[in-house]
């Protein structure tokens, strides 16, 4: 078939390398365009248009989705197919085009985390499985009939980060067998809805305030919130009125001597805080104004009032 893939991250880069090395035939990319980045904004290209400038595939790069100028050269392609992994959200018009529509890799076990952060909250909330699927694309988002599933475990150290790469893969995987599914007409798309399930949890866009540690909560609850949004967009706290941001800790489970927000130092080996009924002992953090560094480090350069 002739495939157009759609996708910007790393995350999405896994699955064009993986229809790459099966032969698939990728007639071109569409990608987010150009955008200044780093001290110096100089022009920063996507991961997807570098690897697919790299393989001498053709690159779309449109501001908007229903321009004109971009639905035709879509259509000049006369793709069979086209697959969506780590992109903007697309109108029916872009989505419908092809004969046999268009299909997204979604890095969750769906109905469960729909939107935008499901890696980040799947971690959050301290699941011991996650996975992904496939599904065909409709109106509202994340809710297309599902093709195929994977499960991948969580394990109780995982980062977001650790998530991330294990889904990437397994994601890249599904996506060639699919397609293979699709050609030989041996996949019957699942509606959600026919899925067994009680409350389904959302996965919606993480922003600054999400990431502010609460020590008022339970030990582990506040070390799955730090592990889930580690590395990116990270959990921070405030040190001596600066912001702490904390990539790397253990929960320590005994009973605190301070309250909880309060720190515990020898200002050499350890830095702890104290939650409702426990600690969180840092392992690696980045004041403000500095690089990220293990706590050793940190505590050798810091000084507390």
């Amino acid at each position: 078939m002739r495939i157009i893939f759609m996708g910007t991250p790393d995350f999405a880069v896994a699955s064009l390398d993986a229809l790459v090395q099966a032969g698939e035939e990728v007639v071109a990319v569409v990608t987010m365009p150009d955008k200044p980045a780093g001290r110096g904004q100089k022009m920063h290209e996507s991961a997807v248009k570098q690897y697919a400038v790299a393989h001498q595939i053709p690159v779309m790069q449109p501001e908007k989705l229903r321009a004109p100028d971009f639905l035709e050269s879509l259509r000049s392609y006369k793709a069979d197919l086209q697959i969506v992994v780590a992109f903007r959200m697309l109108p029916e018009v872009v989505w419908n085009m092809p004969v046999h529509g268009t299909v997204n890799v979604h890095a969750s076990l769906l109905p469960n985390y729909r939107g935008a952060a499901p890696i980040n909250h799947a971690v959050m909330n301290g699941e011991q499985v996650s996975g992904v699927t496939t599904f065909l694309l409709q109106h509202d988002i994340d809710t297309g009939h599902i093709l195929l599933q994977k499960e991948v475990n969580i394990a109780a150290t995982d980062t977001a980060g650790d998530l991330h790469d294990a889904l990437m893969h397994a994601g890249a995987r599904l996506l060639v067998e699919t397609i293979d599914g699709l050609r030989a007409g041996t996949l019957e798309p699942t509606p959600q809805e026919d899925i067994p399930g009680t409350e389904w949890k959302h996965a919606p866009k993480i922003f600054k305030e999400d990431c502010a540690i609460n020590w008022n909560r339970p030990c582990e609850e506040v070390y799955n919130q730090i592990r889930g949004l580690s590395p990116y967009p990270t959990a921070f706290t405030t040190l001596q009125d600066k912001v702490l941001k904390i990539y790397e800790t253990l929960p320590v489970h005994e009973k605190p001597t301070i309250e909880p927000g309060k720190y515990d130092t020898d200002e050499k080996t350890y830095l702890r805080f104290a939650c409702m009924d426990g600690y969180i002992d840092l392992k690696v953090v980045q004041i403000e104004g500095k690089k990220r560094m293990t706590i050793a480090d940190f505590l050798r350069g810091y000084r507390f009032s």
